[in-house]
């Protein structure tokens, strides 16, 4: 029997933003790995998500009547199967899921940004890749100010440029500086 080998497994450093501690063993090269700055979009997530529960507090309110009209007309004592009330949960399940989607993918979980890329990280972990900051080319969709929804400005920025087609994105106001206006 042999001895056993060591296995290298290969990993990426995280690039990390330069500070005036930097200097010490464990330190990045800035000049290998540039500095890549992290955004967390706390306000676009926060009117996604509230906006999501609006959505899903109405449907509720609407199958309520519903269900309730069907139960107090007459004929509506029959089988579910028989007055189609299994067909019209079933619908409002899908707009349920189907509306929590769309009302929550525009809304990114962070942006990366770095002397190379801005990387905008989806809401389910897809990345899209942009120029720097400095070559990005944004246009504001509309401006959402601190309300109910968001204690935090909000944005809806478009995108262009790079590898990733054009994006429009529900963003904290501030993340990516903000292009031409359009309302």
């Amino acid at each position: 029997m042999t001895s056993p080998r060591p296995i290298r497994i290969p990993r990426s450093v995280p690039a990390t933003t330069p500070t005036s501690e930097s200097t010490g063993a464990g330190a990045v090269d800035s000049a290998r790995t540039p500095a890549t700055v992290r955004h967390p979009n706390r306000g676009g997530t926060q009117r996604a998500v509230r906006l999501t529960g609006v959505y899903l507090g109405c449907l509720a309110a609407l199958y309520l009547g519903f269900l309730l009209l069907d139960r107090t007309v007459p004929g509506g004592t029959s089988s579910p199967a028989g007055n189609g009330l299994f067909a019209f949960s079933a619908l409002a399940g899908l707009l349920a899921v189907g509306g929590t989607l769309l009302s929550l993918h525009p809304a990114p979980r962070r942006v990366e940004t770095s002397s190379l890329a801005t990387v905008v990280v989806g809401r389910w972990g897809g990345r899209h890749t942009y120029p720097p900051l400095e070559h990005l080319e944004t246009r504001t969709v509309r401006r959402y100010p601190a309300g109910l929804l968001s204690t935090v400005p909000v944005v809806s920025l478009e995108l262009s440029g790079g590898p990733s087609p054009l994006g429009t994105f529900l963003l904290e106001e501030g993340i990516v500086p903000a292009g031409p206006h359009a309302r």
